[in-house]
């Protein structure tokens, strides 16, 4: 027996603290914070965050987070996109493709490495079971090869370079994992082995699950565990260091010396806590006596540092090299997209003034007039062009440099073509919008 785990064991709490846990299941302690207090005391943590009125459909912490992180890391991420270069109309549906991919892919990751926990008595696998995703059961490197697979081959189809793409997307990696690694708190899972650190927690949780697992983990991991002892709060840590990762590269991307190298980061980065974090795992997906999260981990780490310094040589060596955000073809899709924000917002400021000038009776005849020679049938669109952009030139001498793109916007014809615009709701330009433009 260990020197810590005699440490362990003197530090266990108290009979009249365990039995107090026991019979609180809905309580999370932090025993060793020291004195009188809520934490040492015990605070009521329910995984349940409302149901809704009148059914038996109940939201969850866990779901929710996961989604506020989503939400977060997407605003994050389409904000960030004009500055790599990338179109974020063009980039819209890869990111849902992504979303969807992620979490079909972290299900099935976590499913195959626990099959056994998804069978039947009979032999068969529950797939009720397997489909539902609002207690827990994610694994968060399924979740990068789903949503890279789905999102890259959206990617491709929408003409978008990958991997600029995923240098936008790995800090919001980041972001949705800091956040929603709280969803594993209020579920009182993704904890490690018995700690005494003052910030080591306990629940009846907790107690339950480490008695059920003492004998595994001691086969398997070597590791000895007191059910009656506190734990590492492994979420906590994971959270922090993906909080970390993400200010340092939000604040490396302006320096990026090629495409793809921000993601690669992340890959390292993440890899490196995941690594060190999963030791303390207690509830690890293993192939036979080694814990998948470990070896894919290392294996990230090891490969991500390998191809920074290969990508940078090969940079060094060449000395021409571009990032996307700097060739015609970006500039291209960027002044397009400039181009259809502005024809929709002034498209939308005439329908406002014909509808006002309307409804107070007015003459509306010369707003008409303009409405139906910029966007009616007979509608001329290089004119429509060259007013919007102001200089019609400057945006087919970024075209002609490259002859292979293909602009969405030089295949608007007439009104049928147009008309998709009064389906779309007005976009908020930003102030800097028009200077942006001219600058390219």
């Amino acid at each position: 027996m260990t020197a810590l785990t005699l440490e362990m064991l003197a530090k266990t709490v108290s009979e009249t603290t365990q039995r107090e846990i026991i019979s609180n299941p809905d309580k999370v302690y932090f025993p060793f914070l020291g004195g009188d207090n809520i934490f040492t005391n015990g605070f009521k943590l329910n995984n349940v965050m409302f149901k809704i009125p009148g059914t038996n459909f109940v939201i969850y912490w866990y779901g929710f987070l996961i989604a506020l992180g989503i939400l977060i890391a997407m605003i994050y991420g389409f904000r960030k996109m004009r500055s790599f270069g990338i179109n974020p109309d063009k980039a819209t549906d890869s990111v849902i493709g992504g979303l969807i991919g992620a979490i079909i892919g972290a299900r099935l990751y976590y499913v195959i490495f626990s099959l056994s926990d998804y069978m039947t008595e009979s032999g068969s696998l529950d797939w009720k079971a397997i489909i539902s995703v609002r207690d827990g059961g994610l694994a968060i490197y399924g979740g990068l090869i789903g949503a890279i697979l789905v999102g890259g081959i959206i990617a491709k189809i929408r003409k978008l370079k990958l991997i600029t793409l995923l240098d936008v997307i790995a800090p919001c990696f980041l972001i949705g994992q800091a956040i929603g690694r709280w969803g594993n708190f209020f579920n009182q899972e993704a904890f490690g082995s018995n700690t005494t650190l003052p910030w080591g927690m306990m629940s009846s949780k907790t107690v339950s699950y480490l008695a059920e697992v003492q004998t595994d983990l001691a086969d398997k991991a070597g590791v000895v565990v007191d059910q009656y002892a506190p734990v590492h709060p492994c979420f906590l840590y994971e959270s922090l260091w993906c909080i970390l990762g993400f200010v340092l590269l939000h604040l490396y991307a302006k320096h990026r010396k090629f495409d793809g190298e921000i993601f690669l980061m992340y890959i390292g980065w993440y890899g490196l806590g995941r690594f060190f974090i999963e030791m303390l795992r207690t509830d690890s997906l293993y192939l036979a006596n080694i814990k998948v999260s470990m070896l894919v981990a290392g294996t990230c780490v090891l490969v991500s540092i390998v191809l920074i310094i290969m990508f940078r040589s090969m940079v060094s060596r060449n000395g021409d090299y571009k990032l996307y955000a700097d060739t015609a073809v970006s500039k291209a899709q960027l002044a397009e997209y400039d181009m259809f924000e502005k024809m929709k917002a002034e498209k939308l400021e005439l329908k406002k003034k014909i509808s006002d000038a309307k409804s107070k009776g007015e003459d509306f005849s010369a707003l008409q007039a303009e409405y139906d020679e910029k966007f009616g049938k007979n509608a001329v669109m290089s004119e429509i062009k060259a007013d919007v952009l102001e200089d019609e030139e400057e945006y087919k001498s970024i075209v002609d440099e490259n002859d292979s793109l293909d602009l969405d916007m030089d295949n608007i014809q007439d009104e049928n073509d147009i008309k998709e615009l009064d389906e779309l709701e007005p976009v908020e330009q930003s102030d800097n919008t028009e200077e942006e433009t001219e600058d390219e």
